[in-house]
């Protein structure tokens, strides 16, 4: 009898158990009716929805589902595709809201989830103070002497901190939760008085130093939950913009460092992943492809991030053997090309301090613009700081290159084009063409190399070439 009364509570348990699996969120919205409500997610700085569900005469509806929702903030979106309001998923994802959309955001009521009345209570306390710190804000635009200026100062660091003094205590009060772990991702270093920096004296390199190794204070990698908050990725844009050397070798070792801890988590690895991938295959500052190479070698064609799909990984992958023959310092590729006449030019055989490569398309409009100014300024200035110009005709057809190297005499160059011949023998033989040799996806495009045809800088304006070839000359001469 006890065994079957044993077996009859184990599967009462299992059924239970079975119950509660994925998530089960009944909702009450007034004054919707026979209308479809949704819920969404952050995923960094992008909103997607995760579920809908249609309200009935009453109002009431539910989100529910067989596998459980990621960790994050999620959010409720109206018929109107307004958002309404915030709340937390976690691991209790059995839980009702009950909430009226015309005396938002006071009136949310969360049975179930201690934690969402938690966060609803701070939403409403962040909403009274943002609005203060709005209109002291405001004002501060419009004051026109110290006097006020100085106290609306003042007003506005009292307001944030006592959003931070907020926000400490529910840590100190729920230090497990979910909510502490937010919070604690929202805060930034307080940099130490100058009294307490080294030698009594405030030091900008150690309060620069102090600020980097306690930014990611609190935040663990391997929690995926940050991905879907619409701070973290802020966060993360924050500290390689202003803490991180903007060198490819600095940033490998921070994106390694963060990959490195991220892997024992899925969703921030992959985040972490996309995030790099689409921030440096198109960088900011030229040289800065190199952390995408090194990305594509360490991890992608190492097949450690299949989340790709296989459109995006094609693309990855043209670009990666597009970028890994021009890096910045490496040589530069020979161009064994034929000039106007059909007549050997190879680059390799120019003899100067400087070479610039333009690649130009004489229909191009683009290049009917700059092309001119650049042998302009070949011609006033490069010309005599040894500067040789290499202009390849990369399309537009014969006719259109002769005459506009005519029309504008652009004189002084080595102008060359690829025989037809030449590059079909390439593509028999496998051979990259140089456009995938120098990344040419688009016209014009402009490289920099020393007298050993090494790559100085890569894609800039000419005027920013001006600058790189000042500079060296300039270092070449105090040296």
């Amino acid at each position: 009898m006890k065994r079957l009364l044993s077996l009859a509570i184990l599967l009462i348990s299992c059924t239970l158990a079975e119950a509660q699996s994925g998530y089960n969120i009944p909702i009450t919205l007034k004054p919707y009716k026979n209308t479809y409500i949704y819920l969404g997610y952050y995923y960094g700085r992008l909103k997607a929805l995760a579920d809908s569900t249609l309200l009935d005469e009453n109002g009431k509806g539910k989100f529910s589902g067989k596998e459980p929702l990621p960790g994050g903030i999620y959010f409720i979106v109206s018929p109107h595709k307004e958002i309404l309001f915030e709340l937390l998923i976690d691991k209790q994802q059995q839980f009702s809201i009950a909430a009226d959309s015309a005396t938002l955001p006071n009136n949310v009521v969360f049975t179930g989830s201690q934690e969402n009345n938690l966060f609803h209570l701070y939403t409403r306390f962040t909403s009274q103070i943002g609005n203060e710190i709005n209109n002291t804000s405001t004002d501060l635009k419009k004051v026109k002497n110290s006097k006020d200026s100085t106290r609306l100062k003042a007003r506005l660091k009292q307001l944030t901190d006592r959003m931070q003094v907020y926000r400490d205590s529910m840590i100190a009060k729920n230090s497990n939760s979910f909510l502490a772990t937010l919070f604690q991702a929202m805060k930034e270093p307080v940099i130490p008085p100058g009294a307490k920096h080294p030698g009594g004296k405030y030091d900008s390199l150690y309060a620069y130093r102090y600020f980097k190794s306690h930014y990611w204070d609190g935040i663990s990698f391997s929690d995926g939950r940050l991905v879907r908050t619409p701070f973290f990725e802020s966060k993360l844009e924050k500290y390689y913009k202003e803490l991180v050397a903007p060198a490819p070798d600095s940033i490998i070792q921070e994106v390694d460092h963060m990959l490195l801890y991220s892997r024992s988590n899925t969703e921030m690895f992959k985040f972490l992943m996309v995030h790099f991938v689409q921030k440096y295959i198109n960088p900011e500052y030229m040289g800065q492809d190199a952390v995408f190479v090194h990305l594509f070698e360490k991890y992608i064609n190492a097949g450690q991030a299949d989340f790709f799909t296989q459109q995006y990984k094609d693309f990855m992958f043209k670009r990666a053997y597009s970028m890994m023959a021009n890096q910045i310092g490496q040589p530069a590729a020979p161009l064994n090309l034929v000039d106007t006449l059909d007549k050997p030019a190879p680059l390799h055989n120019i003899n100067s301090n400087f070479v610039v490569i333009c690649f130009w398309d004489p229909t191009c409009s683009h290049c009917k613009e700059t092309v001119p100014k650049v042998d302009s300024i070949y011609k006033a200035k490069w010309k005599n700081e040894g500067v040789a110009l290499y202009g390849v005709m990369v399309d537009g057809g014969m006719d259109n290159w002769k005459k506009f190297i005519n029309d504008n005499k652009l004189t002084g160059w080595t102008h060359v084009y690829q025989l037809p011949a030449q590059q079909k023998e390439e593509e028999a033989a496998g051979k990259p063409n140089y456009r995938q040799l120098y990344d040419v996806y688009q016209t014009p495009i402009l490289y920099l190399l020393d007298k050993d045809k090494n790559i100085i800088a890569k894609k800039l304006s000419y005027q920013q070439l001006d600058e790189v070839i000042d500079l060296k000359l300039k270092n070449k001469k105090i040296n």
